[in-house]
């Protein structure tokens, strides 16, 4: 899968100072009285910060305003999103405010405006190597998957689409996309996953998982055929094939 290189690299990264730079410098009032409003319904610290892998996964600290209570269980653990997201966290992500702090990624050189969105750092392992093959780029505050369906999309999707847009990358298609997301926030479309407050959880893609123990087998001369998946194995260890990840 390719990269971003030469004079491609530089074109976009000068379009990620001409977008991040004037977002920066015409929205910081309202970034100021955002901030001052997480401080006073949700709490402190205004800035919610996370590593996230970056690219070829590097990792690199996340800014985002902060949309959740810090609300635990009797055991000490974070509730679910869903009854730690106020009224007011989300308006700011169904608007996307929140993502504004990510244009100092951006200028910072850690971000894209355009890519692939950062993954959590828990779900790095769980991406097979061609997923990872994704960021070969810089992660995006917005990108192709953001703009055909956000969190609507399934995983499996989401990755397929940023490797549409690594493999047919262009400045014109950032100029695209860039545009599109504009609308796209105006409209809040795909905001949400449905069931839930945002999108499911990423428990390891079920075709990567497939096709590695596969590719394992077969370097022992084990047909596809003769393949039993971990995955979905059951009690009486039932056989399956490719169309069942269809």
């Amino acid at each position: 899968m390719p990269s971003v290189h030469g004079v491609g690299y530089i074109l976009k990264r000068l379009l990620d100072l001409m977008i991040s730079i004037p977002v920066l410098i015409i929205l910081s009032p309202l970034m100021l009285v955002v901030a001052l409003l997480v401080k006073f319904k949700i709490g402190s610290p205004v800035i919610f910060k996370q590593d996230r892998p970056g690219m070829n996964g590097r990792i690199f600290t996340l800014y985002k305003f902060k949309t959740l209570l810090d609300l635990y269980d009797e055991n000490g653990n974070l509730l679910p999103d869903k009854d730690r997201l106020t009224p007011f966290g989300d308006f700011l992500r169904s608007f996307s405010i929140d993502e504004l702090p990510q244009f100092i990624n951006v200028v910072k050189g850690e971000m894209s405006a355009i890519g692939p969105r950062p993954q959590m750092e828990k779900y790095w392992e769980l991406l097979s190597d061609e997923q990872k093959k994704v960021f070969n780029i810089k992660p995006g505050i917005t990108g192709w998957a953001q703009i055909n369906g956000r969190n609507t999309l399934t995983w499996e999707k989401r990755f397929e689409l940023d490797s549409w847009y690594l493999e047919n990358w262009s400045i014109w298609l950032d100029v695209k996309i860039a545009f599109i997301t504009i609308w796209k926030i105006l409209i809040r479309e795909g905001i949400k996953h449905p069931g839930c407050a945002t999108m499911v959880e990423f428990t390891g893609s079920r075709k990567a998982k497939y096709y590695e123990q596969w590719k394992f087998r077969s370097d022992d001369s084990v047909t596809g055929a003769e393949f039993v998946s971990p995955v979905l194995k059951k009690s009486n260890d039932a056989k399956i094939g490719v169309s069942d990840y269809n």
